[in-house]
């Protein structure tokens, strides 16, 4: 039986390599990419951040591929960042959205999968029921455009391309905790 994924506070949390895996967080990822786009964000950025627990820019990276492969465009952080600044740069890049990989203050054996709105702060509960039920039964179910496909190096910045157009920007210097720092590299 597929596990289940159920949404506390701002999104989802498990201990990594029991329930919090990376085909879990896909299938989580797909479901926020199918509740931005029955809200009519396709094409729109997203910003896709983490904190330094383990494998969490890997878990973020898989994220970037499936909003990619669905045809949102992804700022993905290249580094540990804070999640205010996160937050900020939504609002910041006039971002749909993002996620964030942490558990915040959870034990350090946790990861979780935050979501934010275009103002860059919390999804209604309603909005967080819907994606819930977005989020498919399967890993085959998920879209994913695989990152080392198309990636490339410009100017410090790299990209990930597809037929449709460029879909992610990862920022290098996108992880400082200060706000006008973050406006300035993004």
């Amino acid at each position: 039986m597929t596990y289940q994924i159920k949404f506390g506070t701002d999104g989802w949390r498990g201990v990594i390599a029991e329930d919090y895996t990376f085909d879990n967080l896909r299938r989580a990822t797909q479901g926020f990419a199918s509740y931005l786009l029955e809200k009519g964000k396709q094409g729109q950025w997203v910003v896709v951040g983490h904190d330094k627990r383990f494998d969490s820019e890997n878990f973020a990276a898989s994220a970037a591929e499936v909003l990619a492969a669905n045809g949102l465009n992804v700022y993905l952080t290249n580094g540990a960042t804070p999640t205010p600044v996160i937050a900020y740069a939504v609002v910041d890049k006039k971002a749909c959205g993002a996620v964030n990989i942490t558990a915040s203050h959870n034990p350090p054996t946790d990861n979780g999968f935050k979501v934010r709105d275009e103002h860059g702060g919390a999804i209604d509960p309603d909005g967080l029921k819907r994606i819930e039920g977005l989020i498919p039964e399967s890993v085959e179910e998920v879209k994913r455009l695989e990152m080392s496909a198309g990636m490339r190096d410009v100017a410090g910045f790299l990209f990930v391309g597809n037929p449709g157009g460029t879909r992610c920007h990862r920022q290098d210097t996108f992880h400082n905790d200060h706000a006008q720092q973050a406006r300035q590299t993004l």
